[in-house]
């Protein structure tokens, strides 16, 4: 466990009762916010879960002045699953909506990233910083080379989303060596605008906060989108390669992880 400050703290799931935590949490922002479900959701215990939980890490952010009796306490959360952790399950959980052929036969150490959120009453605060450190931390420590992980707009009306879409499409388009594409039975284009019309402004207004930091740090978007009716969300993967990241881009990633 990590002390931030007098009431943050960033730890990793150690018990079934931090994993209910987190998983709560998840429900009250995938389920209870958005509109999402799933076969596994609880909806009577309120909690967020899948088959995938048991194989991944998960990263905690943890407000001590919350109640844990409640499941309350933890505020952020990251699903993290190593390259050397994935052969437990035998799949990554992005592989169901796109095909990272071109990630696992890279030959380079991967993490996905997954089931991020953040509690409504910390956002536009510190705590999406703090998971940011926290992951930062994680990916030093296991030498991580590449990332990865689907992360979604909310909703599935394409037509709504298609600046944004193609603006990410246009811009922000993976390098071939790193560019997984969304599965041929639920590829959505993204391309759904010419680069010449998109008004990257406004582009960006409509992209999710979380999307806009990873691009920040130099991240990229696999080809094709996938629009989850069941979560009611549109996702595109996310990759980030440590190696190709700036001298100031890498910093601000490790910032603070040694201390």
């Amino acid at each position: 466990m990590r002390s931030i400050d007098d009431h943050f703290e960033l730890k990793l799931a150690k018990d079934p009762a931090d994993l209910k935590a987190a998983q709560r949490l998840r429900y009250e922002v995938f389920v209870a916010e958005l509109g999402g479900d799933g076969p596994l959701v609880d909806h009577d215990a309120r909690l967020e879960r899948d088959a995938f939980d048991p194989y991944y890490d998960h990263l905690l952010l943890i407000d001590k002045r919350r109640d844990a009796a409640a499941l309350e306490h933890v505020v952020g959360v990251y699903r993290l699953l190593r390259d050397d952790q994935a052969g437990r399950i035998g799949r990554y959980y992005t592989e169901s909506e796109y095909d990272l052929t071109v990630l696992k036969q890279s030959g380079r150490k991967l993490l996905e990233l997954g089931r991020s959120c953040v509690h409504r009453d910390y956002r536009g605060g510190m705590a999406l910083y703090h998971l940011w450190n926290g992951l930062a931390a994680y990916v030093f420590e296991h030498r991580i080379e590449v990332l990865f992980g689907v992360a979604s707009f909310h909703g599935t009306d394409i037509e709504a989303l298609k600046l944004p879409l193609a603006y990410l499409h246009h811009f922000h388009l993976a390098p071939e060596a790193l560019r997984v594409r969304a599965q041929p039975e639920h590829f959505q284009r993204m391309d759904l605008m010419e680069a010449a019309r998109i008004d990257r402004k406004q582009a960006m207004l409509l992209t999710p906060a979380l999307i806009k930091a990873y691009l920040r740090l130099g991240g990229f978007v696999g080809e094709g989108a996938y629009v989850d009716h069941e979560f009611n969300t549109t996702d595109v993967c996310l990759i980030m390669d440590t190696a190709r990241m700036t001298d100031k881009r890498r910093a601000k990633f490790e910032k603070d992880i040694r201390a």
